[in-house]
C-alpha cells in the first residue's frame, strides 16, 4: 500500500503535468516563430512537462497536508499561497 506522501505526489504530479503541457504548448503555438518548429517543440514540450512534474510535485505536494502547517502557520499564509 502506497503512503499518504505518495498518493498526494501522484495526484498533484498529474495536474502539474497538465498545466505545464498546456503552458508550453500555448506558448510553442502562439509565437510564430516557434510555431515554425511545431513539430520538433510540441514533443518536446511534453517531454519537459513529463519529466518535470514529479520535482515540482515534490516540493507542492507536502503542502496539501495540514500537519506540516500548524495552525498559526496555516493561518499566516506563506510567499505561494498568501
Amino acid at each position: 500500500m502506497l503512503s499518504t506522501n505518495t498518493w498526494l505526489k501522484i495526484i498533484c504530479a498529474m495536474m502539474i503535468n497538465a498545466v505545464v503541457f498546456g503552458v508550453g504548448a500555448v506558448m510553442v503555438l502562439m509565437i510564430p516563430a516557434l510555431a515554425a518548429q511545431a513539430k520538433y517543440l510540441i514533443p518536446a514540450v511534453v517531454v519537459i512537462s513529463f519529466v518535470s512534474a514529479p520535482f515540482i510535485a515534490s516540493l507542492i505536494a507536502p503542502r496539501m497536508r495540514l500537519r506540516n502547517w500548524g495552525k498559526e502557520r496555516w493561518q499566516e499564509g506563506d510567499l505561494i499561497s498568501g
